[in-house]
């Protein structure tokens, strides 16, 4: 099918294997954080550069707070300067940066950088750079049902009228469209409590490549494939 006719709004990605990056190559496992860094801008650029409006990232789930101390503080330094590099190139672009998940719990510095790139972005509407930052989707549809159930509550809906809209509507991705393709590095072939309601009818995508070997080149392939695939979103294929 030719491209223009299956258009893309919405790109999700699991950044994975920047440990198994450095292992490889006897670095110490953040350098792997370090260099993963530099492939987010590269992604992004090919992102806007195919009319894709926009990019989600899983940048550091509920489960990563058990990884080593010293990881978790060395990946937030990394993530602090990332967006204070890049935030006067998604002003230039009309970028608007999203956060999914709870930042209370991140480093006060990291807070306070988040933070000024919400505040400096906001009014932006180019492109979204939604990044998942103390995320989990378990946790987030928790959150959601709390939210609808405490409506109920205090008989603002009914029961009955409770919808997938309504679920969708009290998810961190409420405002972006549905995601259209989700790939995962790394060659691990698995959600990792990501996404799990959004994801529902997008197309999946797992490549053997380590995040911080995955090149602009590797994504546009994943672009092709893509193209490739017929969506029928549970409908029978017309012959």
């Amino acid at each position: 099918m030719d491209v223009k006719t299956k258009p893309i709004s919405h790109v999700a990605l699991i950044m994975d294997g920047n440990g198994r990056w450095a292992k490889a190559r006897g670095l110490p496992r953040h350098k792997g954080h370090e260099e993963g860094c530099k492939r987010i801008i590269e992604i992004f650029d090919a992102v806007k550069a195919n009319h894709i409006k926009v990019m989600t990232l899983y940048a550091f789930s509920t489960e990563n707070w058990n990884r080593p101390k010293m990881e978790i503080k060395q990946l937030f330094g990394y993530l602090d300067k990332f967006f204070k590099d890049n935030i006067a190139t998604f002003m230039k672009d009309g970028i608007r940066v999203q956060i999914m998940g709870d930042i209370s719990r991140l480093p006060e510095h990291t807070q306070k950088v988040v933070i000024d790139a919400l505040e400096k972005t906001k009014d932006n509407d180019n492109y979204v750079f939604n990044i998942a930052l103390n995320y989990g989707s378990q946790q987030e549809i928790v959150k959601a049902t709390k939210e609808i159930a405490l409506m109920v509550k205090e008989n603002k809906i009914n029961i009955e009228d409770i919808t997938i809209d309504t679920i969708s509507n009290h998810l961190y991705t409420a405002n972006l469209p549905p995601i259209d393709l989700m790939i995962r590095t790394s060659g691990e072939q698995r959600l990792s409590n990501y996404l799990l309601f959004q994801l529902a009818y997008s197309e999946f995508i797992f490549t053997p490549t380590y995040w911080p070997d995955f090149t602009k080149e590797k994504f546009e392939r994943c672009l092709q494939e893509f193209y490739k695939r017929n969506r029928r979103f549970g409908k029978i294929e017309e012959e």
